[in-house]
């Protein structure tokens, strides 16, 4: 699994687990609370209505009947009270009170009750002990939302118990507020939710973003890409991007010294071979047109060798570039046409004519001079192998967002062990008029150059005779 899913996947259960407890607890309390909040009015309506009936006690003036008058008047009185989605039609506020033996002397809503004995019910019971008495009552015992919660007080007549008056309010009113608010809770819990689920994934994304970068640098290098060094964070991933930078950076460079030590070596072994040897002889007496022939290839072998050196510090200096820094909207034809122009000589020499076929309108984005001198060497190449009095074409075409330049030669073409290893460094084949090799150095040049563009560079033999370069750039 990917450290961004990974990280996600965190996220969601850390989420899950600390908002399913907090929700499941506030709504598993939420009855407890209304209940909080119901029985504190209550209380004080107890203590009034007790303050009330202790004076009429006190006074002889209570009457049972005038109450159950009152009560019923309030009973069947019209009400219409829309308490926020609550419409209560009612009143459902219970009272009854007790003597101090806890025998029913009124109950507002059955009057059947009253000389029962109250005396074992907790609410009676606690107040005439003198504690804070209330319960909660089941009025069928299998329904949850059956509950009636009581609350008692005590009647003082002359500073003594004389009785109890309870107030009684059913929780339907609650059960309905537990309806409404359960299904809110949980809709906000579950949107609090997602929205934790879509910070969480941004956060993952932002988290491995400058690793993935660094991943994408890593197998693009791999590849022999040239990429610039992505930007990353000031966190410890920033750091460990810095650090393997440089360490990819050493190590490229010890190899990259290794692998120029080793072919330049190899290169110029030949060369010197051949210079230590006409030496040599030079020092023996013979005929001046075997000095002059010696001498000559001193000459020859030594300009070998400056020319490797100086393909050799072109190529270096091409290779160690990341990215391009000059980089221009190029005129195709333009390009070709200077190429061309400048391989004039070359061509007049063996009368090869070089046909352009460009559109005017093709245009290239890159480094003029590198271009430049990545076309010269695929039209060096077709001077090189082509005859006497031959032809070069060189063509130019936009596909897409790819461009491609051809130069066709109407030479030999080259043998099939050569295909795998003519773009390598130092590999050459013998030109047919000459018998010598070059560098080897040009075509790599090129295929760093298409690759500094990100393109590429192929070579192929053509169905009757020649081969044809083609350069394929980016637009």
């Amino acid at each position: 699994m990917k450290l961004g899913a990974r990280i996600f996947f965190c996220y969601i259960l850390i989420f899950a687990v600390c908002f399913y407890y907090p929700i499941d607890w506030v709504v598993e309390n939420l009855r407890i609370r209304y209940l909080e909040s119901v029985e504190d009015p209550l209380v004080d309506q107890a203590n009034i209505l007790a303050g009330i009936i202790g004076l009429e006690m006190e006074a002889g003036r209570f009457d049972a009947e005038r109450m159950h008058t009152v009560f019923s008047n309030v009973y069947d009185r019209p009400l219409s009270a829309k308490i926020y989605d609550l419409a209560k039609t009612r009143v459902d506020m219970q009272i009854y009170i007790t003597d101090k033996n806890g025998t029913l002397l009124f109950d507002s809503e059955n009057r059947a009750n009253v000389g029962a004995d109250y005396s074992k019910w907790r609410d009676v019971r606690l107040t005439l002990a003198g504690e804070y008495g209330a319960r909660t009552t089941r009025i069928d015992p299998e329904d949850p939302t059956s509950s009636v919660l009581y609350v008692a007080t005590p009647l003082l007549v002359k500073g003594q118990i004389a009785g109890v008056l309870t107030v009684a309010k059913p929780t339907t009113n609650i059960n309905n507020f537990l309806q409404d608010a359960k299904p809110k809770i949980i809709r906000v819990g579950i949107l609090a939710l997602m929205a934790a689920v879509l910070l969480s994934l941004l956060a993952s994304v932002w988290i491995t973003r400058p690793i993935k970068r660094l991943t994408g640098y890593a197998n693009d290098v791999r590849h022999g890409k040239r990429v610039e060094f992505p930007k990353l964070d000031q966190s410890e991933i920033g750091e460990m991007g810095n650090a393997f930078e440089k360490m990819q950076a050493a190590l490229e460079g010890k190899k990259y010294v290794e692998q120029y030590v080793h072919a330049l070596t190899h290169e110029i072994k030949s060369p010197l071979s051949a210079v230590r040897g006409a030496a040599e002889l030079l020092e023996e007496k013979m005929a001046p047109e075997q000095r002059a022939r010696f001498l000559s290839n001193i000459r020859n072998e030594t300009d070998r060798i400056q020319q490797i050196v100086d393909r050799l510090l072109e190529l270096s200096e091409l290779e160690n570039l990341k990215i391009l820094k000059n980089i221009e909207n190029i005129s195709g034809l333009s390009l070709v046409k200077t190429v061309v122009e400048s391989k004039q000589p070359m061509l007049s020499k063996k009368h090869l004519k070089a046909v352009v076929q460009i559109p005017p309108d093709l245009r290239v984005r890159g480094d003029s001079f590198l271009l430049h001198q990545a076309l010269g060497n695929l039209v060096q190449n077709a001077i090189d192998f082509s005859p006497d009095r031959g032809q070069i074409e060189l063509t130019g075409e936009g596909d897409g967002n790819m461009l491609r330049f051809t130069v066709d030669d109407n030479g030999p073409g080259f043998p099939d062990y050569a295909k795998d290893k003519v773009f390598d460094r130092f590999f050459s084949l013998k030109r047919p008029d000459s018998g010598k090799k070059s560098t080897g150095l040009g075509l790599n040049f090129v295929k760093e150059v298409a690759l500094l563009h990100n393109g590429r560079v192929t070579l192929e033999n053509l169905p009757e005779k020649g081969t044809r370069a083609t350069l394929i750039l980016r637009i």
